[in-house]
């Protein structure tokens, strides 16, 4: 959903119903990639599978690295990028972590790979179905990270993806998600960007706008990072983070005035004069919407923030949106857990830290919701409302985690 009213935009656009996965293919092929290498894993294989489908059929020229693991998928992927090459791959759960390892080297090398995750618990139990612990164990990465609500969104980050990691003010490898089953097999209306209207927008820069491998200019990469280096070396990822903020500001200003689709890092709803706001991600924050428009009909003052771009994470829009006085309560929507953490709430921590670093003290709740798939619905969401109304109610905030919907 955008965070402002589509701009009208003269443009034939090619309406197709999609899965999320589908959606996310179909980026990938207007962005003509040069090399796609993947393991398959639910609930991400079919797009690959659907990439492959395009290169059988000369859809899209690009060659298909067929490998024996993620951690091999991700390397190669590194591989490919270093010698300049415009490269994709995808994973889920147990295959994040098994990419682990060399997540840290594409982030430590600058390569701007990019990558879909179609979010899935991790194990153990095994467990195919939805939630957040698995991007949330990369977030330390140094990757860019950009949450989706929609396959429309999905679809579109691909693009924008792939201008924002290959910046020459950016280079940093860029994931974006899409909720396992509940968008990636889900058939929305997409509206597909033409491989000419993406790489309009999204170019393919010559093979040297940055370092790479080539063997008539020998260079190394990834050489030793002794004492005297390694933190400078590392501190320059840190910086270049940081300064991403303005390139994806820029990036999403030029897909809204080209698209007329328009995208905030994060996006507020009936925010203006709302009293009480819950934060969420991904396909959740639909059910966000609804109790918002619930509870506004029995006159409570309700609001919802969407943070869309979780890496870098959005401390400036948090504190303008929250920050201007109204604001009473917040409380954070998590579908994940940091276990043994301040709270259990990996995103409220956040949250808690970015606005106590701005001057902003408020009573706060944190809510952990869905581990595992557990459907999560409307009402679910105003029994949060409620609860975070309650401890305005007596000005302080929750020392413990809410867990909605487990049986205890």
């Amino acid at each position: 959903m955008a965070a402002q009213e589509a701009k009208l935009v003269e443009r034939k656009a090619k309406r197709l119903a999609l899965t999320g996965n589908y959606a996310v293919a179909y980026a990938v092929k207007s962005c003509d990639v040069d090399v796609v290498a993947a393991y398959p894993i639910t609930p991400q294989s079919p797009i690959v599978e659907k990439i492959s489908e395009f290169i059988a059929n000369e859809e899209l020229d690009a060659e298909m690295v067929h490998v024996e693991s993620e951690h091999s998928a991700l390397s190669a992927v590194v591989g490919a990028v270093a010698f300049g090459a415009r490269a994709f791959t995808a994973t889920s759960s147990q295959g994040l972590e098994f990419m682990h390892e060399i997540l840290f080297i594409a982030s430590g090398l600058r390569l701007p790979v990019v990558m879909a995750i179609a979010n899935r618990a991790l194990s153990a139990p095994l467990n195919i179905w939805n939630d957040y612990s698995d991007v949330m164990s990369a977030r330390d990465a140094g990757w860019i990270t950009i949450f989706n609500e929609t396959a429309q969104e999905a679809h579109d980050a691909v693009v924008m993806a792939y201008r924002i990691a290959e910046d020459p003010r950016v280079l940093i490898p860029t994931i974006i998600t899409l909720d396992g089953y509940i968008l990636s097999h889900t058939v929305e209306p997409v509206e597909v960007i033409e491989r000419e209207e993406a790489l309009k927008f999204a170019p393919k820069r010559p093979r040297g706008y940055r370092p790479v491998l080539d063997p008539d200019k020998p260079i190394t990469m990834g050489v030793v990072g002794t004492p005297e280096y390694y933190y400078e070396i590392k501190y320059q990822l840190i910086h270049a983070m940081r300064e991403s903020v303005k390139v994806i500001d820029e990036v999403f200003s030029d897909f809204c005035k080209t698209f007329g689709r328009c995208y905030e890092r994060v996006e507020p709803y009936r925010m203006d004069d709302a009293e009480y706001v819950l934060i969420s991600m991904g396909a959740t924050f639909g059910e966000v919407r609804a109790a918002v428009d619930k509870l506004r009909r029995e006159g409570v003052k309700a609001g919802g923030l969407k943070i869309k771009v979780f890496r870098p994470f959005p401390a400036d829009l948090l504190e303008k949106y929250i920050g201007g006085g109204n604001v009473k309560a917040v409380g954070v929507l998590d579908r994940a857990v940091t276990v043994g953490g301040a709270t259990e709430g990996p995103v409220f921590n956040e949250v808690a830290t970015a606005l106590a670093l701005r001057g902003i003290r408020l009573p706060m709740v944190s809510f952990v919701h869905g581990l595992g798939g557990r459907d999560i619905f409307a009402d679910d969401v105003v029994k949060m409302f409620k609860i975070l109304m309650e401890h305005a109610s007596r000005g302080e905030s929750a020392r413990r985690t809410y867990f909605i919907g487990v049986r205890e």
